[in-house]
C-alpha cells in the first residue's frame, strides 16, 4: 500500500512538472506599433537620433529606410533591444526591398545583421561605425550569384570553430541566399560563451563557440541589436525564448527546456 501510494505521488509531480514546462514563454520585443522598448544609434550621431528616419514603425513592421537619405555617408544604423541575454532562442522573420541607398558600399547589397553578445548602446562612441559583438549576418541574393546566408561576422570580436580561434572579420555559412524579398525566418540560440547556432527558415547553417573580445576575454552575454547597412529590410516579427531560468522541478516556474540554471529566479509555493 505504502509503495502504491508513493507511486501516484511521484506521479502527480512529474505530471504537474510537465504540465508546468509543457508551454513555452516567448517574449515579443518588437510590438508592431512603435519602438517601446528599444534604442537607436547610428553612427556620426547621439544616441538616440534617428537620422533621416532610417527606423521607423509602418503597417505593423519594423523598417529600415533610405528614402529619405540624399546619399550615404557611413551611417551604419543599430537598434538595440533594453535588455541584454546570455542564453535564449531569437527568432526574427525579415525580407529585403527595393534598392539599396545611393553611395551604399558594393558589399552591404541585401546585407543587414543581428548583433547579439554587444557592447551596450550607451557605451559606443558617437563616430563608431559598429557594435563590439557578434553578428549573424542576413543576406538576400542577387540574382546572379551564389551568396551565402546566416554567416558570422565579428566586430572586436571572435569565435571558435572545430577549437580553432577564427580571427578573420566574416567567416561563410553553408546556407544560400535567396532571390526577391520572400519572407524568411532567422533564428539563432545562444548558450552563453559556450556556443551558438544560427539556422534560416528552419536550417542549421553554421556553428561556433566561444565568442570573445580581441584580448581573449570570453563574453557570455549582452546586448541584442538589429542592423542597417544601407538596404531598405522590413522586419515582421522579433520574439526572444530565455534559456536561462529555474530549474528545479519544485519550483512553480520551473522549465523543461532551460539550459541554464538561475536558482534565485525560482519560485515556490508557501
Amino acid at each position: 500500500m505504502i509503495h502504491y501510494l508513493l507511486v501516484i505521488l511521484i506521479s502527480m509531480i512529474t505530471y504537474n512538472a510537465s504540465e508546468r514546462s509543457s508551454s513555452e514563454d516567448w517574449l515579443e520585443l518588437f510590438n508592431g506599433n512603435d519602438f517601446n522598448g528599444w534604442t537607436i544609434k547610428i553612427n556620426g550621431y547621439e544616441l538616440g537620433e534617428n537620422y533621416a528616419n532610417t527606423f521607423r514603425v509602418e503597417d505593423g513592421l519594423l523598417k529600415v529606410r533610405y528614402d529619405e537619405y540624399e546619399t550615404f555617408n557611413v551611417e551604419y544604423a543599430h537598434i538595440f533591444y533594453e535588455t541584454p541575454y546570455s542564453y535564449y532562442k531569437l527568432e526574427l522573420v525579415y525580407r529585403f526591398v527595393g534598392e539599396q541607398v545611393t553611395n551604399g558600399p558594393g558589399w552591404a547589397f541585401r546585407n543587414n545583421g543581428i548583433m547579439f553578445h554587444s557592447q551596450s548602446p550607451q557605451s559606443m562612441l558617437v563616430d563608431q561605425e559598429f557594435p563590439n559583438s557578434i553578428e549573424f549576418q542576413l543576406l538576400g541574393g542577387d540574382g546572379d550569384n551564389t551568396r551565402p546566408n546566416g554567416n558570422v561576422c565579428t566586430p572586436g570580436m571572435h569565435v571558435k570553430m572545430d577549437g580553432v580561434l577564427r580571427t578573420q572579420h566574416c567567416i561563410e555559412s553553408n546556407g544560400p541566399a535567396y532571390n526577391g524579398d520572400q519572407w524568411e525566418t532567422a533564428e539563432l540560440i545562444v548558450h552563453g560563451n559556450e556556443r551558438a547556432i544560427h539556422q534560416i527558415n528552419g536550417e542549421v547553417v553554421l556553428e561556433y563557440t566561444e565568442p570573445q573580445l580581441d584580448g581573449g576575454q570570453l563574453v557570455a552575454g549582452g546586448f541584442i541589436a538589429i542592423q542597417g547597412e544601407s538596404h531598405p529590410i522590413d522586419i515582421q516579427s522579433i520574439r526572444l525564448l530565455n534559456l536561462k531560468g529555474c530549474m528545479d522541478v519544485d519550483a512553480t516556474n520551473f522549465k523543461d527546456y532551460y539550459v541554464k540554471h538561475d536558482p534565485l529566479s525560482c519560485q515556490f509555493d508557501d
